[in-house]
């Protein structure tokens, strides 16, 4: 955060620089005096040596940092020993000093296919609402953004973050523990904005796609991915209590709801470029993460079913842009 503050002028965050740079010496504040989780998560991070790796790949599958010969046993068994603690880590992979985070989403999937309709990225600003610990964020850092910021209000997934930036050190991308609406109105601000896996947990995503596109330049491109109801009848899934065993799933669209919602929005040239279901080789459970996953979340006699009789997770990825 120390950096996100220095750098503010660089990146010309001047017309909201006093609300942003209030908001970044809170939060600074508030990680100095960590309670809970977040007391917990710092403490575990703060007890890693400042391991310098040999090596660094942010295009291979594996986000990958430094190699298992720059460690000593020793160092390679305390390291373990942390990142065991920082579970569930729902995002990745990560190969750090030769440790495997086989992380419940194979992530990958995801980013190809989503890289090949988003342009360049080079020189660009970049939100990325819902960063999690980052994985997209450092696949985005290998095509040259001018700066990445990813908002993530929960403290496991920020502070994984913050330990893979310990070792990474990539100056370019940045985090801040807070939610999307926490953020200083930036209008008119970022170039390329991911909001993967996101919108269905808001009570008002009208609204939430409203603040994203005033956030965006006139031309920007919004990568939005979403839970869909495959049908075009202009129609919403509104669970009566869960869907999947999750309580935040209010809205989930179909094709042309979604499309409604980014007009309504202020968004143009709209396009839906994958569709696929929700697979047990994307999402399945693994030694790094301690809870129940997508097997858990179907009905156990009809796989197109989750437990509550809903269908069965579809996600889609659309493109969209800015007016």
């Amino acid at each position: 955060m120390e950096k996100l503050l220095q750098q503010q002028h660089t990146l010309k965050i001047d017309h909201c620089y006093d609300e942003f740079e209030t908001l970044v010496k809170e939060k600074r504040a508030f990680l100095d005096h960590a309670k809970g989780n977040f007391l917990k998560f710092k403490k575990i991070l703060e007890s890693l040596p400042d391991f310098v790796p040999s090596i660094i790949d942010l295009e291979s599958r594996a986000v990958t940092i430094g190699d298992k010969s720059d460690l000593t046993q020793q160092e390679h068994h305390l390291l373990m020993d942390k990142l065991e603690q920082l579970c569930p880590w729902r995002k990745g992979p990560f190969n750090l000093f030769g440790i495997q985070i086989d992380s419940e989403w194979q992530s990958w999937m995801k980013w190809e296919r989503l890289i090949p309709h988003i342009g360049s990225l080079k020189g660009r600003k970049i939100l990325d609402i819902g960063s999690s610990n980052g994985y997209y964020m450092f696949k985005m850092a290998a095509h040259n953004p001018l700066m990445v910021l990813g908002v993530e209000p929960q403290s496991s997934f920020y502070f994984q973050y913050l330990t893979i930036q310990k070792f990474l050190r990539q100056d370019n991308v940045f985090c801040l523990p807070v939610a999307h609406d926490h953020l200083p109105k930036m209008d008119k601000y970022f170039d390329r904005v991911f909001c993967m896996g996101v919108l269905y947990h808001r009570k008002s995503p009208v609204q939430m796609l409203k603040d994203i596109c005033d956030s965006m330049k006139p031309g920007g491109q919004l990568i939005l991915e979403n839970l869909i109801i495959d049908s075009k009848l202009n129609i919403c899934l509104f669970p009566k209590d869960r869907y999947a065993k999750m309580r935040n799933i209010f809205f989930i669209p179909d094709f042309l709801a979604m499309e409604s919602w980014l007009l309504r929005a202020g968004f143009t040239n709209i396009r839906c470029v994958d569709v696929t279901k929700t697979s047990f080789k994307e999402q399945r459970k693994t030694r790094w993460i301690h809870t129940e996953t997508l097997e858990d979340f179907l009905d156990p006699t009809d796989p197109d079913k989750t437990v509550e009789g809903y269908p069965a997770p579809v996600r889609a990825i659309f493109i969209a842009t800015a007016a």
